[in-house]
This record gives structure tokens, sequence and C-alpha cells, in this order.
């Protein structure tokens, strides 16, 4: 008990200590011993970055990650069962009509063929008359379409070549079955050997509506969508959870708070900022602290438009015109009586 005591005590900071500082250093420093390598998660399309790539995207904010994973676990009524999962995970995998049908287009009559593939359809499980809906439903109704077993032939007279074209595109990319924005879905198993399901995509509020999910398991590595569905607080746990996986998966040795103290300061507006001139540091109240990091004269302009303050209560503006630092032992202010004559 008493080595718990000691080990506790050493763990707290020295009042006065620059943490945002130690945290910059102690996630810094390791960011340029980081490699550029990928790893590749088995039998899943997606390369999954990871070190560098991915720490500047956490840092950086990005709306969309260069490449999403969501990872899908089931109920206990499917996880055991392999079968049953592999049946979900191809349920869940986005079909596009361009992999179950081959197009050609007639530009001299304006008519667009499409023929179905009834082996793709049969492998996918799909009916065929749903999928003949589906293009139905996608077309104007100044085109004619006709249909006859695995043939679709639509005929626009009156459109121009190039909305032709465009609706062939249109048609190519149309939604037939599957979760939008989930291209591919992989069955793996965890440490514990319970099956579960990797797929490259983003789109976890479609998934968790499915009745085989668990939604209270699943995880996407997007951290702006986890912001949209869930809200701040979840984003900030998943910048926590993507860094220290960085982190160890590089084997650097990172104290936990120096990477919760950086997701507090990314998500202490309420949203998510990014560290950098369009976040953080441009963010700062002080006017000379903001002018010292980058764009100097925009800064000082637009503090002298507005007629700002600067209050000198940061290290930066500090440091500029030469007083103590509000640090360590410039922290304290000691007055004392001066003696009566």
């Amino acid at each position: 008990m008493a080595e718990k005591i000691d080990k506790k005590k050493d763990l707290k900071i020295t009042p006065g200590e620059a943490v945002g500082v130690m945290a910059a250093h102690s996630l810094g420093e390791p960011g340029t011993q980081m490699t550029m390598r990928t790893f590749h998660l088995p039998g899943v399309v997606e390369i999954v970055p990871t070190g560098l790539p991915r720490m500047i995207e956490i840092v950086d904010a990005k709306k969309i990650p260069k490449k999403p994973i969501v990872t899908i676990y089931l109920d206990k009524k499917h996880s055991k069962d392999e079968k049953k999962v592999k049946e979900v995970a191809r349920s869940i995998e986005e079909v596009l009509l361009n992999e179950v049908a081959s197009f050609v287009e007639n530009f001299s009559k304006k008519q667009i063929f499409i023929r179905l593939k009834k082996d793709a359809l049969d492998q996918m499980k799909l009916d065929m008359s749903e999928v003949k809906k589906r293009i139905q439903e996608e077309i104007s109704k100044d085109v004619d379409m006709k249909h006859q077993r695995d043939k679709v032939l639509i005929s626009g007279k009156k459109m121009p070549l190039r909305m032709l074209r465009k609706l062939t595109n249109k048609l190519k990319a149309l939604h037939v079955s599957g979760v939008k924005g989930i291209s591919k879905a992989v069955v793996t198993q965890d440490k514990d050997g319970e099956w579960l399901i990797m797929a490259g995509g983003w789109n976890l509020e479609d998934v968790l509506a499915r009745a085989e999910v668990d939604p209270k398991r699943c995880y996407t590595n997007n951290i702006m969508h986890v912001y949209d569905l869930f809200g701040v607080e979840a984003a900030r746990n998943a910048i926590v959870k993507e860094l220290e996986s960085v982190m160890s998966t590089q084997k650097a040795d990172v104290d936990i708070r120096h990477i919760r103290l950086l997701a507090d300061a990314m998500t202490a507006d309420g949203e998510i900022v990014s560290v950098g001139r369009h976040g953080l540091s441009g963010r700062k109240p002080s006017v000379l602290a903001r002018a010292a990091f980058e764009e100097t004269v925009k800064h000082i302009i637009n503090a002298a438009i507005h007629g700002e303050e600067d209050k000198l209560a940061g290290v930066t503006e500090n440091i500029l015109i030469g007083q103590p630092v509000p640090l360590g032992s410039g922290l304290v202010k000691l007055t004392m009586k001066a003696p009566k004559k």
C-alpha cells in the first residue's frame, strides 16, 4: 500500500508545470521517428494507414480519413456462427449496378442497353425484378424503359447525347443493395475467438440500424462521423483511442495523459478543431501568440481593425515582450509590506 501511495505522489505534476509543452514534446518527438508504413488487414482490400500518415489525419481533423474502416460486432445469436456472420457481411456490402450488369451505349439511336448478369445476381442473392425496379425508379419520366428477362433497354430520343452519357454513369453507380458507403466486408475473428466483420467504408449510421448488429460495440475510425452521430464526447474518446493505437503500433511509449490533453484541447469548444493555423493556433485569444505562429501581418491588421487587447496571459506573448512567463516560479506573484520608518 505504501508503495502505491508513493507511486501516486510521483505521478502528480508539479504546480505551474507547462503541461501543454510537455504533451506537444511527448507526442511530437515519437512522430519524428515514425515510419510512413501502412498495414494490411487480412482479407480486406483496404490499406489502413498507420504511423505518421494516420497521426497527421487525426491532428488535422480531416473530414474523411484516407481509408475509413468500420468494425461491426453482431449479437450473440449470430456472432458464434461463421456462416451466419458471412451472410450478414454479404448483405451489408454495397452492390452497385455496374457490378451485376454490363452496359452498351448506342449514341446514334440514343439508347442504353443493359444486360443483367444472372450468375452475379445469384451469387449475391439478388432478385432480378427488384434490380429492374431500382433502375425504373432512377430514370426520369422522359425516358422509355423496356425489359425482357435479363435485358433492359433505355431510350431517350429527346435527350442530348451529353445527358445520355450522364445517365449511363449514374446508372453504373446505382445502389442496388447493401449499405451505402460500405465497399468491402470481410469476416474475421478477434483475440477471444468471436466472429466479427471488418468493412471498408464509413456509414456506421446505417450499419447500426441492422437488426443483427450489436450497436454498443461497433466502431469506425472516421472521427468526424463519430462526432456527427454521437457528439463531441464520443469524438474526444475516438481521438484518444486512435492516437493511442497509432503510438502502440509504432511501439512509442507515450503517457495516456498527454494524448488526453491533446484530445481535450481539440474538442474544448464543442466541436473538433485541428491543430494548426486554421484551428487551435489560429484561435488563441492573444493577438501576439496568433501573429507569432503564421500569417503575422494578417493577425496584427485584424486586431488593429477590431481594437483587440492582449492580456499577456500566455507563454508566447510574454516571451515576445521580455516579461517572465507565467509558468513555474513565474506563476507566483509575491508582495511584501515595506517596513514603516
